[in-house]
């Protein structure tokens, strides 16, 4: 990482990114060029790369005919000369929109500069002349234009055209394009082919009036367009002070990333306002990279993505400082923070889990279900999804046959959750006590346990195991049933789980693509909505409030068992976390500790979802000390049990294991390259906290 601060969000592909809305007075450049300037100020202090204006924001958009009037278009250029010389203090890339004779023709353009220096000038493709606008009584489309370059303000050959993308020499992934208010509107909008060009940013300088839901409708095209394109993109209409003649303008000013919105202005707002969002350039390109039917569009439109001019551009930016992200990053990836959503995604896993199963039992004729429970949250969870799939299939609860399995390490506690969840949920319960079983293995192979010393290795924990398993196939060969396997998405990516005779073995997995921390929310939620019952909600109540082991292991008293999984393989939070962005994303291990720490290092920031009882921090010490558990667990030791797993429906974007499906890995890796830059990632917040 060399002299780049681990704290810093441009060390790890992250770029700030603004949009302004200033207040403008119609024809008036020089009092708008004032306003423009000083947003630009304000973004520059904020650490801002880039900052985004409306169209024609210089002159007002609302001229009409003044457009003909060669006042306004002489001051307007000498507006901006102003504002080029305002500006060029300013680490600062900035667009604005202003009207711009070239040969002869008149053009509404968007015109970058930073520095003082005009880096490209873009005309506007598409020029509304429908319902209230009448852009072609006084601009020509971009089409009519045959000059490449221009030369504007005693600076020669600038690049004009609608084929432009700009690089940042500093960071090749910024690649911006830009595009002006109806270009976006059209069937295929001019940015569409610079995106396939390779254009990560997506710039519309924009008016857009406003008039009754056309907001949802605005929101509905960017958020389209920065998903299709895989880009960024940013949009800025314009605001309070244009004319309302006969029109009414909102100010809208939005930043989408790949379909998801980081910011939005105050509709209706009196005074020029400012909003930023931190662009993560990584997560572009990894889906870009893995989306390959983006990449396979290129190939039908070669001869667009041809015309398009990649202009390099140079922009410093002090990666040696402290800047810490303003994103609001979700301490649970697969969990939505805002309640209605969690809600509905809740639901819809459990719909898209059950449905599973039920296609596997109506595949396999099948009307009975084997399920080990132990009272924690997996099986119970797994428990649940069988309930549903029985009800909906019309065939009694008693057809799921829920097998407690005491052991040598089983609580009392739990024992006795599983038994009144059993009761509750209306199962047929088999009592297995699988420990004379374990005894007459342990005495098979010679085992110290069979003797009477107390050694619990890993035989004494996979043998408990193994019993459980093997009597769960049985009774669903007996039963003519198929056994549901409950380990989750977690389990699988830690390979905390027994291989083959095992919990890692079922006919049939509901819980496999679904980590741990979302389970926790499915069961709240069924929970909260008593979708199987008063009696049924107040058990899973006390179960999520269980300690999470695998009870193999004695402990002191039949109450609490000696084993606790978060203490052997990490918290539970922060390994789902490391697994949704290296999974999803592919990240740099430095990137995916600086996400982590940036969503848990302070327990008061951020979205929280209010059914979770207790704040958490974590410092960066103990999320480096867990990422390399997790890394070596992942990409060295676990792949093996994941190569083999049993039939699972996927549930979520954040991906699945399935080696059929989202992931294919060899057995035998090795993690070197990931803890090679793992040893990048501090140790402590001391140089952190000393220059706070």
């Amino acid at each position: 990482m060399g002299k780049e601060n681990f704290f810093n969000l441009y060390t790890h592909n992250f770029v700030r990114v603004a949009v302004g809305v200033p207040v403008v007075k119609v024809a008036d450049p020089f009092y708008n060029a004032a306003q423009i300037a000083e947003l630009c100020r304000q973004a520059a202090d904020k650490k801002a790369t880039l900052v985004v204006f409306p169209e024609l924001c210089l002159s007002a958009y609302s001229c009409e005919d003044l457009f003909h009037q060669s006042a306004l278009l002489e001051v307007t250029l000498r507006a901006l000369e102003h504002l080029l010389k305002e500006t060029a203090p300013l680490s600062l890339l900035v667009v604005v929109g202003l009207p711009l004779r070239v040969n002869q023709l008149l053009y509404n353009c968007g015109c970058l500069f930073s520095r003082g220096k005009i880096l490209g000038l873009i005309p506007k493709s598409y020029l509304p002349n429908y319902r209230e606008f009448y852009e072609s009584r006084q601009f020509s489309q971009a089409a009519l234009a045959t000059e490449e370059y221009v030369d504007l303000l005693g600076q020669k050959a600038i690049p004009f055209g609608t084929n432009l993308i700009f690089e940042w020499e500093q960071q090749p992934l910024f690649k911006l394009a830009i595009e002006i208010c109806e270009d976006l509107w059209v069937p295929v909008p001019p940015s569409s082919f610079a995106a396939l060009a390779g254009a990560t940013v997506l710039v519309n300088l924009s008016a857009s009036n406003i008039t009754i839901g056309k907001s949802d409708y605005r929101k509905l095209l960017v958020a389209s367009q920065s998903g299709r394109c895989i880009s960024a993109y940013i949009y800025s209409a314009a605001g309070f002070g244009e004319s309302t003649t006969d029109l009414a303008w909102d100010g809208e000013g939005l930043i989408y990333e790949n379909g998801t919105k980081l910011a939005e202005t105050r509709r209706f707002a009196y005074d020029s306002q400012l909003v930023f969002a931190d662009i993560d350039l990584d997560r572009l390109q990894a889906d870009r990279m893995r989306q390959n039917s983006f990449g396979q569009t290129k190939g039908h439109f070669k001869k667009e993505i041809s015309s398009f001019k990649t202009l390099t551009f140079s922009l410093d930016v002090n990666k040696e400082s402290i800047l810490l992200l303003e994103r609001v990053l979700e301490r649970f990836p697969y969990v939505p923070s805002d309640p209605l959503t969690r809600d509905q995604r809740c639901q819809e896993v459990y719909a898209i889990q059950t449905q599973g199963l039920i296609q596997r039992l109506k595949a396999t004729s099948i009307r009975k279900t084997v399920i080990g429970i132990s009272g924690g949250l997996d099986s119970a969870h797994a428990l649940i999804v069988c309930a549903k799939a029985m009800d909906i299939l019309g065939f009694p609860r008693q057809n799921i046959l829920a097998c407690t399995m005491p052991g040598f390490a089983t609580t009392k506690k739990t024992l006795e959750q599983a038994r009144r969840l059993i009761e509750a949920t209306g199962c047929r319960e088999y009592f297995i006590d699988i420990r004379p079983s374990c005894m007459q293995l342990f005495k098979d192979i010679g085992h110290p346990f069979a003797r009477g010393e107390k050694l619990y290795d890993v035989t004494f924990e996979n043998v408990q195991a193994g019993e459980r398993t093997n009597h769960l196939f049985r009774l669903a060969n007996f039963e003519n049933a198929l056994v549901v396997g409950t380990s989750d998405l977690s389990e699988l990516a830690l390979g905390w789980a027994t291989y083959g005779v095992g919990d890692h073995m079922a006919h049939y997995h509901v819980n496999a693509s679904v980590p741990k921390t979302l389970i926790k929310f499915l069961i709240r939620w069924v929970s909260k909505t008593q979708e199987l019952g008063e009696k049924v909600s107040a058990v899973l109540d006390e179960i999520l409030d269980t300690v999470i082991s695998p009870e193999l292991i004695p402990g002191e008293n039949a109450q609490q068992p000696l084993q606790s999984s978060e203490e052997q393989i990490g918290p539970y939070n922060l390994q789902d976390f490391n697994l949704y962005y290296t999974l999803r994303y592919g990240y740099l291990p430095t990137k995916t500790a600086f996400l982590c720490w940036s969503a848990w290092h302070d327990k008061n920031r951020g979205q929280w979802p209010e059914m979770e009882k207790k704040r958490e921090a974590y410092s960066i010490a103990q999320i480096k000390y867990w990422l390399k558990v997790f890394l070596d667990r992942f990409f060295r030791t676990s792949q093996f049990k994941r190569s083999c797993i049993a039939n699972a429906p996927k549930v979520g974007s954040g991906g699945s294991l399935s080696p059929r499906g989202d992931y294919r890995a060899p057995s035998d890796s090795s993690s070197a390259p990931w803890l090679k830059i793992w040893e990048e990632i501090p140790s402590s917040e001391d140089a952190l906290l000393n220059k706070l």
